[in-house]
């Protein structure tokens, strides 16, 4: 094959090599840039990528550690009554007596609360109370009614036991 080459290379005109050998290293050279063009371009977006996802790593390592502060501080309870008694205090106080329809006591610490119809705005200022005092909804179903801004609710409140 070797020998075949040379035969072809040495059968032509020492202008036709000429040509050839400088077509070949203008090819070679057009090569040369697209490479390192392409590998420029590609290290500039590896680049980038590598600090976002640098910053994303802090950003989860940081809340890795919050969590386990958050995990390793004992439940705040700010209330000891009973939840049953703490969600119709909440809602005598949020003045949404008349639109609570029932509160049914799964245990101590999960209760499910039925509203008929309520403002949904007022219904979440009173799930927010609720919250600062260590309760939250484990199941909700809200209905829009035909009124605007009024809502059906029922809702499991569950206030975590302390470990």
């Amino acid at each position: 094959m070797k020998t075949q080459l040379r035969k072809i290379w040495e059968s032509r005109a020492p202008r036709e090599r000429t040509f050839i050998a400088v077509a070949a290293a203008l090819l070679g050279v057009a090569l040369y840039w697209w490479l390192v063009q392409a590998g420029g371009q590609a290290y500039t977006q590896l680049r980038t990528r590598v600090a976002a996802l640098q910053s994303q790593t802090a950003r989860l390592e940081q809340q890795a550690i919050e969590l386990e502060h958050l995990r390793a501080a004992p439940v705040k309870s700010t209330s000891q009554t009973d939840l049953h008694t703490l969600v119709q205090a909440h809602a005598s106080a949020a003045g949404l007596s008349r639109s609570l329809v029932r509160i049914e006591v799964g245990d101590a610490d999960q209760v499910i609360v039925t509203f008929g119809a309520v403002a949904f705005p007022d219904w979440l200022a009173w799930i927010a109370s609720l919250k600062a005092q260590q309760v939250r909804i484990d199941n909700c179903r809200i209905e829009a009614l035909s009124t605007p801004g009024m809502v059906s609710v029922t809702a499991t409140l569950l206030r975590p036991q302390p470990r």
